[in-house]
């Protein structure tokens, strides 16, 4: 039996990568056919988009895993977290940006006030594709969400192009899960470790992307 087996997982330190993302997976799987699964997709991609550090990705495909049939509705509701997320983001930068940014800068992986400052600039150029931009890619969307409400940038086209961004990326997901849902768990399955890792990887490449190309 492979060692990556989720039956059989070798033994390693509970801190590495691979044990903290396979207990997700593991627990996400066993409540994907149960309202808290679904609650906890909703909450999680509400809170990614102005101050959670966790994106709702890894809990949608694993979830989309262990009932592809759903995939596209597991995809809806994280469209629905996440734009509302970005709404209550765009608030935060709106009304309290000025009171709790100090807490922001501290404690949220990606704040800082140069990246603050140089992602309002390019909200000044062409807020649009900045936007969508954030909302596709790696690039932390909660930076995003809570800049936009700091400098006021039209509201519609914020929402505009966080559902389409959003949207695009988790009904991508969601899609491929559907169509090819049992040969994916049985990849996930067997490398699980490798994609766990890949995965940090492309989260933590997110916030160097933010300090390198604003």
């Amino acid at each position: 039996m492979s060692p990556t087996s989720l039956e059989s997982p070798s033994p390693r330190s509970k801190f590495h990568p691979g044990v903290i993302f396979r207990g997700i997976y593991d627990w996400v799987i066993h409540w994907a056919n149960t309202p808290h699964a679904r609650a906890a997709l909703l909450l999680i991609a509400f809170a990614e988009s102005s101050f959670f550090p966790l994106p709702p990705d890894i809990l949608l495909i694993a979830m989309g895993v262990g009932a592809p049939s759903r995939a596209l509705g597991f995809s809806l509701i994280c469209l629905i977290g996440s734009v509302t997320g970005g709404m209550f983001g765009y608030v935060i930068g709106m009304g309290l940006w000025v009171v709790i940014s100090g807490w922001f800068y501290t404690y949220i992986p990606g704040f800082t006030p140069e990246v603050f400052q140089k992602v309002s600039v390019l909200y000044s150029d062409n807020a649009f594709w900045a936007v969508f931009a954030a909302g596709f890619s790696p690039i932390p969307y909660k930076v995003f969400t809570i800049a936009a409400g700091a400098t006021q940038i039209n509201f519609l086209t914020f929402v505009v192009a966080s559902i389409l961004s959003r949207g695009l990326r988790f009904f991508l997901i969601g899609g491929s899960l559907k169509m090819f849902g049992p040969s994916v768990k049985q990849i996930l399955e067997k490398y699980f470790d490798l994609f766990s890792i890949l995965f940090l990887v492309l989260l933590i490449g997110g916030f160097v992307l933010v300090k390198l190309l604003l």
